[in-house]
C-alpha cells in the first residue's frame, strides 16, 4: 500500500498483509456463515446522521466519565485475546498505546502478557476481562485485577462454549501460551481437537454459570462489574450490574444474531438510565461512535481495529488507530452541530426503520 494508511480497512489490508493466514484469519473471522460478522459492520451504514447547522463549534469536547473515569474520548480499547499473535510486544504495546491516547483499556484474562506485565507497562485506567470460567478461576481474575490496580471487571456472558470458527478449524488454530493460566491449567495444551484452543475452553469455561452466579461474583470483589454480551431486553433488566456492554463477541459466537447497533436502542429503553450502555461491534468510522452515542450509548468498545494498528505497526499503530477514530468522531460531531457528548442526541439520528416509515 503506497503512504500511510488513512482509514480503518486501510489497517486492515496492512494486518493482512502483515500476518500469517492462520492469525489473520484468527482475529478477522467470524462463526459459521459470518452473516452477523457482516451484519455489525453493514448495519451502521443503514443509520443517516441528521446535523444541525450555524452552531458555534469552535471549540469540541469529546471528553466523558466512565464508572467514575475521566477519559479523553468515548472509546474503550475492548478485550481481545492473544495480542502476541498480532505483534510480539503484545499487550503490553497496546496498553501503551491507548494510554498515550488517554483511552481506557480492556484487558483480555485470555492476553499473551500477564496481568501483572500489562499493569506494570504504564500508568493508565484498566478493566480486567474474565469469562465464564470455572470460579477458582475467576476467583484469581478478581484478585489479580484488585492487586494490580484494575477499575472494573468486565464479565462476558455470551461464552458457555466457543462458537463455530471454521477458518479455525481448516488452519488447525493453535492457541498460544497463556501466562495468566499458568499454575492452574496446562499451559502447553496437547489435543487431538482440530484447534488447540477449544482445549482452552474445554479445560477452563463453566457452562452452569448463570444469573445466580452473578450475586455470588458481586460478593468476592468490591469493583464494579459490566456484564458484555447482552443483547435484549430481557437480559438488560436482569442484569443488576454496574454497567451493560451490547456485544455479539465480535460475531465470533453465534451466528445469525442481530447487528449490536440494531438492539442497542432496545437495550438503553430496558434500563431506563439506571447504568450506563456501552457497544461493543462493528466500529470502523467516527460517525459510527457517533451514531451509537446518538442511539444511547456512553462509549463504545473497539476490538479488531485495534489488533490491525497493532499487527501492521505495533505500539504505533495502536496510537494511530485510536487517534484516527477521535479525530473522525470530532470531524464529525463538529459537522453535525455537537460541541461535546452530551449533545448527541436522539435527534441526530435517523435508523432505516424510521426512514422507511416516513416514506409511507
Amino acid at each position: 500500500m503506497a503512504g500511510e494508511p488513512v482509514n480503518i480497512n486501510e489497517f486492515e489490508e496492512l494486518a493482512r498483509q502483515a500476518l500469517p493466514k492462520m492469525y489473520y484469519d484468527f482475529f478477522a473471522g467470524g462463526a459459521e456463515d459470518q452473516y452477523t460478522l457482516k451484519e455489525n459492520t453493514e448495519a451502521f451504514r443503514r443509520i443517516t446522521i441528521r446535523p444541525r447547522m450555524l452552531v458555534d463549534v469552535s471549540r469540541i469536547d469529546m471528553s466523558t466519565v466512565i464508572l467514575g473515569n475521566k477519559t479523553s474520548a468515548p472509546i474503550i480499547v475492548a478485550p481481545t485475546s492473544s495480542h502476541q499473535l498480532a505483534h510480539f510486544e503484545g499487550e503490553v504495546a497496546t496498553a501503551r498505546g491507548a494510554a498515550a491516547c488517554n483511552v481506557i483499556m480492556g484487558l483480555a484474562f485470555t492476553s499473551t502478557c500477564t496481568v501483572e506485565e500489562v499493569a506494570s507497562s504504564c500508568n493508565a485506567v484498566r478493566f480486567l476481562q474474565t469469562f465464564a470460567f470455572k470460579r477458582d478461576i475467576i476467583e484469581l481474575v478478581v484478585r489479580k485485577a484488585e492487586s494490580s490496580g484494575f477499575r472494573a471487571i468486565i464479565l462476558t456472558a455470551d461464552t458457555p462454549r466457543l462458537g463455530k470458527k471454521e477458518a479455525d478449524i481448516k488452519n488447525k488454530m493453535i492457541a498460544p501460551r497463556l501466562g495468566n493460566f499458568e499454575g492452574l491449567i496446562s499451559t502447553e495444551v496437547v489435543s487431538d481437537k482440530s484447534s488447540t484452543v477449544e482445549a482452552y475452553a474445554a479445560e477452563t469455561l463453566d457452562p452452569s454459570f448463570c444469573w445466580k452466579d452473578i450475586a455470588w461474583l458481586k460478593s468476592v470483589t468490591k469493583l464494579p462489574i459490566l456484564i458484555k454480551g447482552i443483547l435484549t431486553s430481557e437480559d438488560a433488566i436482569e442484569a443488576g450490574v454496574a454497567g451493560i456492554i451490547v456485544s455479539n463477541h465480535g460475531a465470533r459466537q453465534l451466528d445469525y444474531t442481530p447487528a449490536t447497533i440494531s438492539v442497542l436502542e432496545e437495550v438503553v429503553n430496558a434500563v431506563q438510565g439506571k447504568v450506563p450502555v456501552l457497544l461493543d461491534g462493528g466500529i470502523r468510522r467516527g460517525t459510527d461512535i457517533f451514531k451509537a452515542l446518538a442511539l444511547g450509548a456512553k462509549a463504545v468498545l473497539i476490538g479488531r481495529p485495534v489488533i490491525y494498528g497493532l499487527a501492521a505497526k505495533g505500539e504505533s499503530g495502536v496510537k494511530q488507530v485510536i487517534e484516527m477514530l477521535k479525530n473522525e468522531l470530532e470531524q464529525t460531531m463538529a459537522l453535525a452541530g455537537c460541541c461535546n457528548v452530551n449533545d448527541i442526541t436522539r435527534s441526530h439520528v435517523k435508523t432505516e426503520k424510521e426512514s422507511f416509515l416516513s416514506r409511507m
